[in-house]
């Protein structure tokens, strides 16, 4: 027993491992996909809205594909999964550098989204849900503080490779260097369950938990899928999910924003590096938070925080200093994709059959994408500004507040019926 203490819990070798494969899916790929639309829409010809299709492309294949991928996950191996998840995406979008017509983006966005089904929406909840029994917010936040630092890093430079090797250029050489990076990652480090290395979740063992059959009850503890369906809470936290994503996705749109201000790729990306450490100090403050003082106090004060954003950008966005907060403010509220998400499904509905609520209640995140990525892009051609789109966010961050109200209560009448043991 105490050579065990004396040991890193391999949980945490999970965690390193999911750090580094969701943050180059995130903070390499997703979120520097913004960074190429000026330029590949000018050098194509076509409008921004009409390229940014694609993403509403991808979204509606992470929609359908969502239930398939966790069963898939739950029957194979998931370091081939994940292996050929990451080539998948990253191969997709270094293909993208090869295309000449926006149809090329349209139908490698399939390859890119079933890919990243894997990489950046079912693997990290799953997996830090399987092996941390407490500290699981802090964890949540570690990995989405991963895809803030590593963001950080690869915006700038990902502007800079623009600017100065063109876009085709970077296209293929960010999607090569992720594959080559993350694949040797994911087959050393990641694995299913406690069980393969013959251990118990951690923090089992301070719960009082001497067996892996006593470790799995505890981890039952909570409500079936089919109750949570009935509930008020479920479709409060799909629709959370919904609204949360349909913000964060503007982030997408921030640097045609800012260079439609009259500003150049490269601060586009410095500002984007900007939102990266936004996300990252907002994930782990979101994380600790959400053990500290509860994930419905968490999500509440994340959303003013969002509100505060959308404030400074369309009052007080006069100097480079308050776009670069506003910014920042808006990567914490971003953060809450990754990190609340996955916090608000367990501590409303529990661990009983949290893969599956979690996938179902994600259809609100694939959703979004499909009608506000585009939206943003068409707003943007017709009215040649994003300042109707900063309103509209202002309004959804305020209707989460309800959604998280409304979530709670709905756990209440779960737990009055018995539905939650």
């Amino acid at each position: 027993m105490s050579q065990n203490k004396r040991k890193i819990h391999y949980a945490w070798w999970i965690l390193l491992g999911l750090c580094m494969m969701v943050g180059l899916g995130k903070g390499s790929l997703n979120n520097s996909a913004g960074l190429f639309l000026k330029q590949v829409s000018n050098d194509l010809g076509v409008g921004m809205g009409s390229l940014s299709l694609y993403f509403s492309v991808s979204a509606i294949i992470t929609m359908f594909f969502l239930p398939i991928g966790g069963k898939l996950m739950a029957k194979y191996d998931t370091r081939l999964i994940l292996s050929a998840a990451i080539i998948l995406q990253a191969g997709a979008f270094a293909m993208f550098g090869l295309m000449n017509s926006v149809w090329g983006w349209y139908i490698l966005a399939v390859p890119l989204a079933v890919g990243g089904v894997f990489i950046t929406v079912i693997a990290g909840p799953v997996l830090i849900n399987q092996w941390f029994k407490k500290s699981k917010g802090l964890a949540l936040g570690i990995m989405g503080a991963a895809g803030g630092a590593i963001g950080a890093i690869s915006q700038p430079i990902v502007g800079n490779l623009i600017a100065n090797q063109g876009w085709r250029t970077s296209y293929i050489i960010v999607g090569i260097a992720v594959i080559v990076i993350v694949v040797p990652i994911v087959l050393l480090l990641i694995r299913k369950s406690p069980l393969e290395k013959k251990t118990l979740p951690y923090g089992a063992e301070a719960a009082g938990n001497t067996s892996a059959g006593a470790g799995a009850g505890a981890e039952n503890k909570g409500v079936t899928l089919a109750a949570a369906k009935k509930s008020s809470a479920f479709y409060a936290l799909l629709t959370f999910f919904f609204l949360i994503t349909s913000v964060a996705s503007f982030s997408v749109h921030i640097p045609s924003y800012l260079m439609n201000k009259g500003f150049d790729v490269s601060f586009a990306g410095n500002v984007m590096a900007t939102n990266m450490i936004g996300v990252l100090i907002g994930s782990l403050v979101i994380g600790f938070a959400s053990d500290k003082i509860g994930t419905r106090n968490t999500a509440m004060l994340a959303m003013i925080l969002g509100v505060l954003a959308i404030g400074l950008l369309l009052f007080a966005a006069s100097s480079t200093l308050v776009i670069s907060l506003a910014v920042g403010l808006f990567g914490l509220v971003s953060a809450s994709i990754g990190t609340l998400g996955p916090a608000l499904t367990s501590s409303l509905f529990g661990n009983k059959e949290y893969s599956q609520i979690y996938s179902n209640a994600s259809l609100g995140l694939a959703i979004s994408s499909i009608i506000a990525l585009p939206a943003y892009g068409f707003v943007f051609d017709f009215t040649g500004s994003y300042t109707p789109v900063l309103y509209a966010i202002g309004i959804m961050l305020i209707l989460n507040i309800v959604c998280i109200s409304i979530a709670f209560g709905g756990k209440k009448k779960l737990e009055q019926a018995g539905l939650w043991n």
